[in-house]
């Protein structure tokens, strides 16, 4: 994630509307046309701003705990229409908890929790995060 660690900042990841600008032209540079976002962490500041702005140009979204949640409004996650698997472990008490409340008002959302897993429940347990996240892309469009 540009600015984040060990990358150099960027300038347009200042903002909320810079940071759907560049993961827009990510987007538009790779080709990719109707992917599945997968949202872990901090990365949540470059997804949910692109979700809210352009979620009808997602195949689907995969929410991993992630941060910036609170940023938006229930009625603004309700006018969201994009296919959401709100994933996280169930030992991740601090980000999970306050994401899955945000996030339970998206409309087409299910939640996939992995029991025994962390706030990195990909790294924990690797096989449970992708049997969840591979259901969610076989059932989409």
């Amino acid at each position: 994630i540009p600015g984040y660690g060990d990358s150099p900042p960027v300038e347009m990841a200042l903002t909320a509307q810079g940071r759907r600008a560049f993961l827009d032209h990510v987007f538009q540079q790779l080709g990719m046309q109707r992917p599945v976002l997968i949202s872990p962490s901090m990365s949540g500041r470059f997804a949910l701003p692109f979700l809210m702005a352009h979620g009808d140009r997602l195949a689907g979204f995969v929410p991993i705990a992630p941060v910036g949640t609170k940023d938006y409004t229930a009625e603004q996650y309700r006018g969201v229409q994009t296919p959401t698997l709100i994933l996280y472990g169930d030992r991740d008490t601090g980000l999970a908890p306050q994401a899955l409340q945000n996030l339970q008002h998206l409309p087409k959302h299910r939640v996939a929790v992995l029991s025994g897993a962390g706030h990195a429940c990909y790294l924990d347990k690797p096989e449970d995060f992708h049997r969840a996240l591979l259901g969610f892309l076989r059932q989409l469009k």
